[in-house]
């Protein structure tokens, strides 16, 4: 008796954690996010395990520590320096970074996401052996710990980890960022593109070379609805016609952010998605790793903020001296938060790029910290056109032609001419003495001035 009851233990341990009730989306991505359910959701069994209320424990002090730490202060900060507003945010090489992205732009209708990341499955945990829960949990917090701690993702160790887990892919950590951020989900389906840009519904076709994605759609405490699309898209230039560029050209003009991009951007490789995001891009919000500076030109309004002390060690030479001598002389506003490679506090770079179109009434809201302004209007950088000088007289360019380079002999002839010169027009007192320095002096050596005062010690 005593081993059958055993056994049914057993097997209802390994059995799935089904339930004969649908579990919501919103449902699946609190219990994911270590949020309490609701006492009538299918998942509440499960969060009472003493596993899950760890879970909950280590989440709750984690994103109360960021929100305090970062983004608390990115929400402030955004408030006062991004006033150009526009529907959509294009964020490339973003992964499933939405924590920064509603940070950042917290009013965007749509969000625009992309990156190598794979998008994986629909979270459903009921699917899974019970025994396997607290394993899965963990993984899904290992997979975020990067992005938590120093603000951006490791790509390699993100592929990885997103892989060994039965909580593959994006999605979980979707779900869990955005609950977190106080929304509530209200649909997510796995999207793919047709060559043409078009959104279709469900997993691509076997062997279409359309992006895979997935579209969420969700709502703040205000109950305004916005999308979120996650596309795992190369964004090269071999890949981003994969229908990609031409889904993100149906939106228009919007904003764009990018933040640790690994400098691809300065490559020829990424010259595509490079110039959409200058065409298309009415703000874009970056670090150093985005678009180089010189590719701004003069139709951008360049505002830097925090400090530039160049790449780190690992892309040591993406140092952009333009970018350097902007933060030299550009007044920086600043930051009071770590964000991108270098992401300790007073280290970071943020440079905030809006079309002159915007810049007149930008202007007006821009807090004290977007200063930079008046110093770019004034002296403007590469790309930066101003009203072209006079051509000087004929005369006067003939003044200013470089003389022609003298030998050292002839420098001396000439040096002992004018001296000779100004002893005529004034002659010296009958009392003079010549004062002489005791270092060498005009080239002469030590042992000339040593002979040089024997004289005038004789002499007197």
């Amino acid at each position: 008796m005593r081993v059958a009851v055993l056994l049914a233990s057993l097997f209802l341990l390994a059995a799935p954690a089904q339930s004969a009730q649908t579990v919501s989306a919103d449902d699946m991505a609190r219990f994911l996010a270590g949020i309490e359910p609701a006492p009538s959701s299918p998942l509440a069994a499960l969060a009472a395990e003493p596993s899950w209320k760890l879970h909950a424990a280590r989440l709750n002090s984690t994103f109360e520590g960021i929100d305090k730490r970062q983004l608390s202060k990115v929400r402030a900060w955004s408030k006062a320096n991004l006033t150009v507003r526009r529907p959509v945010l294009f964020y490339m090489f973003s992964g499933p970074d939405f924590l920064y992205a509603n940070s950042f732009f917290p009013d965007a209708d749509t969000y625009v996401l992309a990156g190598l990341e794979p998008v994986g499955d629909v979270p459903d945990v009921t699917r899974l052996p019970r025994t396997a829960i607290p394993g899965a949990l963990g993984a899904l917090q290992t997979s975020m710990r990067s992005l938590l701690s120093i603000s951006f993702f490791r790509t390699n160790d993100m592929r990885r980890q997103l892989r060994a887990t039965p909580l593959q892919g994006t999605l979980p950590v979707l779900y869990v960022f955005l609950v977190r951020s106080g929304k509530t989900i209200r649909d997510v389906s796995l999207v793919h593109l047709s060559e043409t840009g078009e959104v279709k519904t469900g997993e691509a076709p076997a062997g279409s070379a359309g992006a895979r994605g997935a579209k969420m759609v969700f709502a703040g405490s205000d109950g305004r609805e916005q999308t979120l699309y996650y596309f795992s898209t190369n964004l090269s230039d071999d890949g981003f016609g994969n229908g990609f560029a031409q889904f993100c050209e149906r939106f228009g003009e919007g904003n764009a952010f990018l933040k640790s991009a690994s400098y691809l951007l300065h490559s020829g490789a990424f010259s595509k998605v490079r110039g959409f995001l200058l065409q298309h891009s009415a703000l874009i919000l970056q670090d150093d790793t985005g678009t180089p500076i010189g590719m701004f030109d003069h139709t951008w309004q360049l505002r830097p903020h925090g400090h530039y002390f160049g790449p780190i060690k690992l892309f040591a030479g993406r140092n952009q001296p333009k970018l350097r001598e902007l933060f030299r002389r550009g007044n920086p506003g600043a930051i009071d938060f770590g964000v991108g490679y270098r992401w300790h506090p007073h280290e970071s770079n943020l440079l905030v790029a809006v079309k002159q179109e915007e810049s007149v009434q930008a202007a007006a809201a821009l807090s004290a910290s977007a200063a930079p302004a008046k110093a770019l209007t004034s002296e403007p950088l590469a790309g930066a056109t101003t009203a072209p000088k006079p051509a000087p007289s004929p005369a006067r360019a003939k003044a200013r032609e470089p003389a022609a380079p003298r030998s050292p002999m002839q420098y001396a002839r000439n040096k002992r001419a004018k001296v000779a010169a100004a002893r005529v027009k004034r002659p010296l007192a009958a009392n003079f003495r010549p004062r002489v320095r005791e270092t060498p002096n005009e080239g002469l050596s030590g042992g000339i001035m040593k002979f040089w005062k024997f004289l005038l010690s004789g002499a007197s």
